[in-house]
Parts: C-alpha cells; structure tokens; sequence
C-alpha cells in the first residue's frame, strides 16, 4: 500500500484521483462520483473505490456514496471522522446542507 508522499506505483487516474482528494479540506464532503468527474474521469467511480482500498493515508472518510451513505463497515469510525470536521451525519448518512438557501 502506498500513502500520500509514496506515488511511485500510481497510474496517471492515481495521480489525477489522488490530487482530487488531497484538495478536499476539513468539514468537505464528496461522493465517488465527484472524485471521477474532478479528476476528468466522470463515470469512474469504483475506481476512486479502489483507490482508496488500495492507498493508506488519504482521507477516506469524506467520501461517501452518491446517497451520502456511509462506508459499510466502517460507518462509526467515518461518523466520528465527520463529526470532528463539523460534518452533520445521520442514520449512516452525511446530512447534506444547501447552501443556496
């Protein structure tokens, strides 16, 4: 497994995804979904999935499925995550917030 500052056995989406998730800050929120299209993959999803499966030390916990949901398995850790972030998480989802209004 590789980290953050160990990229050396990252393909070219690694590096488009990774640099994606190390631009989300504190109390961010984005699903797999937004991960793809950010790194100009749109549709690639799973690969973000994998990725993050593949890769120690990026911060997985502000990712969440396209329903807001959780990662199963893993549901309190994120919560707690989250939480310490100012991120709103309910019933094993994030609590999405408009801020249009």
């Amino acid at each position: 497994m590789s980290g953050p500052d160990d990229r050396g056995d990252f393909t070219d989406l690694d590096h488009l995804i990774a640099d994606v998730i190390l631009g989300l800050q504190p109390g961010d929120v984005a699903t797999y979904g937004e991960i793809a299209a950010e790194a100009g993959r749109p549709g690639a999803s799973r690969a973000v999935g994998r990725f993050l499966g593949r890769h120690d030390g990026f911060p997985w916990w502000r990712i969440v499925n396209a329903k807001g949901r959780l990662v199963p398995g893993h549901e309190v850790r994120q919560a707690d995550l989250l939480a310490n972030e100012g991120v709103s998480v309910a019933n094993g989802h994030v609590v999405f917030v408009n801020d249009n209004d």
